[in-house]
């Protein structure tokens, strides 16, 4: 494996295909767990876990799964990983087992894994899926925390669970419920869009060339291969 090309798969996962704020995958989980920076940092490093397991696994069975059974054995793979997991979560922190609730469980169903395992890990090789895995897992983690960490500083006047005293008169509530989730999550899609395309795109210039109805056209200019009124 080039170097180059082992970064590159790794930070596609963090920055330009960040699966939340890009791809816009795993909604749900994002907008259930990002009431408290502790939760949500606790899904991500559980799905970072699940993710860099599966996608070694799918890939060392890349050639071996038949073709048309393929997605049922990723979700059987998957859903093992999970299960490992889940009880490592409620042995070792039973506190962030019971914040978590069913949305641990439901990592079995999360669409990055699934998409991951299809997209990636199936077409390439074992480090290279291990390195995917991890940006997608570690990009996952770090807009979890971001949105979290907007939601209960501003909603709780606490971070993790930490009072924050001087903001304590100064929480909205709103920011703590599912609209203003889904304010802040837009707001963080607006704004990881606005960073990494730098600026607006620009606007596409029509032409009449190849156009069969160009010799009848009534617009003037059609000539030179531009439209104007």
């Amino acid at each position: 494996m080039k170097k180059n090309n082992c970064l590159s798969v790794m930070i596609n996962g963090i920055i330009k295909e960040n699966p939340v704020l890009v791809l816009i995958l795993g909604t749900c989980p994002t907008l259930a767990t990002t009431t408290n920076v502790f939760g949500a940092f606790g899904m991500g490093i559980a799905t970072l876990a699940v993710l860099i397991c599966s996608n070694v696994l799918i890939s060392l069975l890349r050639k071996v799964i038949p073709d048309n059974v393929r997605i049922p054995c990723y979700i059987v793979i998957i859903a093992g990983f999970v299960t490992v997991v889940q009880m490592l979560v409620q042995a070792f922190l039973p506190e962030l087992y019971e914040m978590l609730g069913v949305y641990l469980a439901l990592i079995v169903v999360n669409c990055i894994i699934l998409g991951r395992a299809e997209m990636f890990a199936s077409k390439n090789s074992v480090g290279l899926s291990a390195l995917d895995g991890l940006g997608m897992g570690i990009g996952f983690t770090l807009a979890l925390c971001a949105i979290a960490t907007v939601r209960e500083v501003l909603g709780a006047a606490s971070f993790a669970g930490i009072a924050i005293p001087f903001l304590e008169e100064y929480k909205i509530e709103f920011f703590v419920k599912a609209p203003g989730g889904m304010v802040v999550f837009g707001l963080m899609i607006a704004l990881v869009s606005f960073i990494t395309l730098g600026k607006a795109p620009k606007k596409k210039e029509f032409s009449c060339a190849g156009c069969p109805g160009s010799e009848h056209c009534q617009l003037k200019g059609c000539a030179d291969g531009k439209e104007e009124a």
